[in-house]
């Protein structure tokens, strides 16, 4: 059986609903994880997901910041909106889907991005990163016979040399320093989850999901980075088909400057 999960940083989803509705329409995701959807959960755009065939919505949201949102196609559980670091933002949700006789637990995330200097001794954004990613560990690719986990969104962290447009100038960057990424990787290997972007793309090999704002030409110059991120329990691996990034979408009308992510799989 045919099943797909989709992750985007929309960068506020009622200003950019015309893209997103774009998105279902031309891909039809059975599950679209949004983060930074920038909206009170009293506020969010339910008529409109609903009048796409998208009648299954779960949201934690905030005015103005942060954010996830999780819609589907098919029937959803909210499990838990977890907080972190004893801080009340929006940044994680929790939902169960039945597909192919699993219940499949999805995790959508909105890693703090933390701020511009490298040193959390002088930057409370970057040490409020750190600790967020420290607490991720607590986050496990729980699976068995009948159940698997997905975990998807915004991780804020480009891990791996060949993730950023340029391995040398970006290691005093935030999102691609060492301490971000030995402790990312850590993280996600205590988890026991499955990295699915490089699970069959050489590492390196170039992969990008975020293009900067900055740029005056952003495809020209594409000095892009992986900040968008699916992992997954190990059971799901044989059934994982492939991915997209929808490289494209970062040209659409008043855009992100995230693309989508869509990981499709075959569950029996």
């Amino acid at each position: 059986m045919p099943f797909s999960i989709a992750t985007w940083n929309i960068n506020s989803v009622r200003l950019r609903m015309p893209i997103v509705e774009r998105l279902l329409v031309e891909q039809a995701p059975d599950v679209l994880c949004l983060q930074e959807t920038k909206v009170p959960d009293e506020l969010f755009p339910e008529k409109a997901f609903r009048k796409l065939g998208y009648e299954h919505i779960a949201f934690h949201g905030q005015k103005g910041y942060h954010g996830v949102a999780t819609v589907a196609r098919r029937p959803i559980a909210v499990v838990e909106k977890r907080r972190f670091c004893e801080i009340e933002d929006s940044r994680h949700l929790s939902v169960t889907v039945r597909a192919g006789g699993k219940t499949i637990l999805v995790h959508n995330f909105y890693v703090p991005a933390g701020g511009d200097e490298p040193n959390p001794e002088i930057n409370k954004k970057f040490k409020h990163k750190l600790d967020f990613v420290a607490e991720m560990n607590a986050i496990r690719a729980e699976h068995d016979e009948v159940s698997a986990s997905v975990l998807v969104g915004d991780l804020n962290i480009a891990p791996l040399e060949h993730d950023v447009w340029s391995h040398k100038q970006l290691l005093n960057v935030v999102s691609h320093t060492p301490v971000e990424t030995e402790n990312f990787e850590a993280m996600r290997l205590a988890g026991n989850w499955i990295d699915l972007m490089r699970l069959n793309i050489p590492s390196e090999q170039k992969l990008y999901t975020w293009w900067s704002y900055r740029a005056q030409d952003w495809e020209a110059s594409n000095r892009g980075r992986r900040l968008d991120h699916v992992w997954s329990s190990p059971n799901l691996v044989p059934s994982f088909t492939g991915y997209e990034i929808l490289r494209l979408a970062r040209g659409w009308e008043r855009p992100s400057d995230h693309v989508p992510v869509i990981a499709r799989f075959d569950l029996d």
